[in-house]
């Protein structure tokens, strides 16, 4: 009797353990490996652009210059020499297409004050006779020539006669931005006002042959023809660049994008503010473009101011 007791006894405690056993093992938190910290804000959506671009296209412009450029001379006949036809035609109807006949280019230009100063590049009004300027609003006005320079790609320009309060863009801290920070690129690529792209801060301070102030923000935000001068903005609606240029071999985006920091644009701003002379108030005199270049500097970058008759590449 003894004996069947103290065999219950031990198969009781046998279940007893198995059973304790058994949960620890079940319970116990199962070890997970540690995921990568999600670094993609708020629900995993790619951020959006649209309270950027609100803020800042009223401040972006389009830009039309005209000059003056000589046409080609009649180019040599089947046999040599002179084309003896087009001689012909000329002797008795006059040449057909003038000597001097007007070039139009397009760019962009970002509203830095609302008396109606615009910062553009120097490629953009290189030589320009007459310039227009189309608002966001789609109003056009005359403009001249402040200041303008070279080495650095820069000009300023300003509306001769238009509206007062114009939106003024807000200036950022390029020295601020990271590699992989977001920017957003708005001008008028081909034409087309008011394009807005996206991307990233590639690179900074990327020399690419194109001067004494060799210091370029890269970005992979479509850039073409006729966003020069436009600006490169962070997400908090502030102009950190000034769009100049881009690598190509068809003279479409590949995605490598040039920016002047907005740091030095603010220098050579306020340096043309200090020195160019103002009108006097009540007065239309015009005032005479200040130009700071000292010496050519040859840029190894492609101009992208548009032409229809003229797509700019990248050698």
């Amino acid at each position: 009797m003894s004996r069947k007791r103290y065999s219950l006894g031990a198969l009781l405690s046998v279940a007893v353990g198995s059973f304790v056993l058994a949960a620890v093992f079940f319970h116990a938190p199962a070890s997970s490996p540690v995921l990568a910290t999600n670094i993609v804000p708020g629900d995993g959506r790619l951020p959006s652009f649209s309270a950027v671009a609100r803020r800042t296209m009223p401040a972006v412009v389009n830009i039309s210059s005209t000059m003056q450029k000589g046409s080609p001379r009649p180019g040599p006949g089947p046999f040599g020499g002179m084309d003896p036809f087009e001689d012909f035609f000329n002797r008795f109807f006059g040449e057909a297409v003038p000597r001097e006949a007007p070039q139009r280019s397009l760019g962009s230009g970002i509203l830095i004050s609302r008396e109606g100063e615009i910062l553009t590049n120097y490629h953009v009004v290189k030589n320009a006779e007459a310039i227009k300027v189309r608002l966001a609003d789609q109003g056009e006005y005359e403009a001249r020539v402040v200041g303008k320079d070279e080495r650095t790609d820069l000009a300023l320009i300003r509306i001769n006669r238009g509206p007062s309060n114009l939106p003024a863009a807000r200036w950022g801290n390029s020295a601020a931005l990271e590699v992989g920070d977001w920017v957003v690129a708005i001008g008028n690529p081909f034409g087309l006002d008011l394009t807005v792209t996206a991307g990233i801060v590639s690179a900074k301070g990327r020399v690419i042959g194109a001067g004494p102030y060799d210091n370029f923000i890269q970005t992979d935000a479509s850039i073409n023809p006729g966003n020069s001068g436009g600006p490169l903005i962070n997400m908090q609606g502030e102009v950190v660049g000034v769009n100049t240029a881009i690598f190509s071999q068809s003279g479409g985006n590949i995605g490598i994008g040039f920016a002047i920091p907005v740091d030095l644009a603010k220098k050579v701003v306020e340096m043309w503010r200090r020195t160019v002379p103002r009108p006097r108030p009540g007065s239309s005199r015009a005032m005479s473009s200040w130009n700071i270049t000292a010496s050519r500097c040859p840029r190894a970058r492609t101009c992208l101011p548009w032409s229809p008759t003229r797509s700019p590449v990248i050698k």
